[in-house]
């Protein structure tokens, strides 16, 4: 339990750090699409030859590697076209409340018992995420919502697949490994749509290297640590816990950045999450 709450803090520390990266940079960079470059590059080729050599490999693994680099190639997708229609602060949260998708499948469809105090903290945590979207409503919200909500069972499906895989994964290297083959398929799709809507396959401008690299390496190893934590958790409380970097840089952006639009009712609902998140902790000592 220990190691799990360790890799989950330190997953939620980067999730925040790369996020900071990112909104450093103009859009028209297409960040993301430059920090999968950096991670590819620098983590992928060692990774893939962990997951290669090390993995337990069956078909069931492969399959569940199949299942998982799909949706999350939906995922990065549907939440860059949410992004198009409304801003972060709206389409993040509802896109984060997956763990209530990953805990309804789990316990519906794979006969996973959660007790009540686990059932209570995911709907609280969900519930202060929907607030903290509804302090946001601009731009197309109807259609931003839906994809939105699209995202979030893409990440109940990819995290399904990630807990039950982690299971033939007995390192680190092969559990990142896993990482690689979703964020290259997210990269491949990425690069596709840019494609078919801009009419090129790379951005037209490149961020600083000083902030995509480091901002690629986090985004992968906050992934893989998530991944690691699921072989002590399941993938619902895994997946909410990491919702806390989702109050950090709410907090920041509003101490530090000093955007105090609805301010007040922002911290309402990061009060609400972070308690939904404190039963959630207690349920699973």
């Amino acid at each position: 339990m220990t190691a799990a709450a360790l890799a989950l803090t330190a997953a939620v520390l980067m999730h925040v750090a790369w996020n900071l990266l990112a909104r450093a940079s103009h859009p028209d960079t297409r960040f993301l699409w430059w920090a999968l470059v950096g991670y590819l590059v620098v983590l992928g080729p060692w990774s893939l030859y962990s997951l290669v050599t090390q993995a337990d490999w069956s078909l069931n693994l492969a399959g569940l590697l199949v299942i998982s680099a799909l949706a999350n190639s939906l995922y990065f997708l549907v939440l860059g076209a949410a992004y198009r229609r409304a801003p972060v602060a709206l389409v993040y949260p509802i896109a984060r409340s997956s763990p209530l998708l990953i805990a309804l499948w789990s316990t519906l469809l794979f006969g996973e018992a959660m007790i009540a105090s686990g059932w209570l903290g995911i709907l609280v945590s969900v519930a202060g995420l929907l607030l903290l979207a509804a302090s946001a409503r601009h731009g197309d919200s109807r259609r931003a919502v839906t994809w939105a909500v699209i995202a979030a069972f893409a990440t109940s499906v990819y995290s399904l697949s990630n807990k039950f895989a982690v299971t033939s994964l007995p390192t680190y290297g092969s559990q990142l490994g896993l990482v690689s083959v979703d964020l290259t398929a997210s990269f491949i799709a990425l690069s596709l749509e840019q494609r078919l809507r801009l009419g090129r396959w790379r951005p037209s401008v490149m961020p600083p290297v000083s902030r995509w690299l480091p901002a690629g390496l986090f985004i992968g190893n906050a992934y893989g640590l998530v991944i690691y934590a699921m072989q002590y958790l399941s993938a619902a409380y895994a997946v909410a816990f990491t919702n806390a970097g989702i109050v950090i840089a709410g907090l920041l952006s509003i101490f530090a950045f000093g955007e105090r639009e609805h301010a007040r009712s922002r911290i309402t609902a990061m009060v609400v999450v972070t308690a939904g998140l404190a039963v959630l902790a207690f349920s699973v000592r």
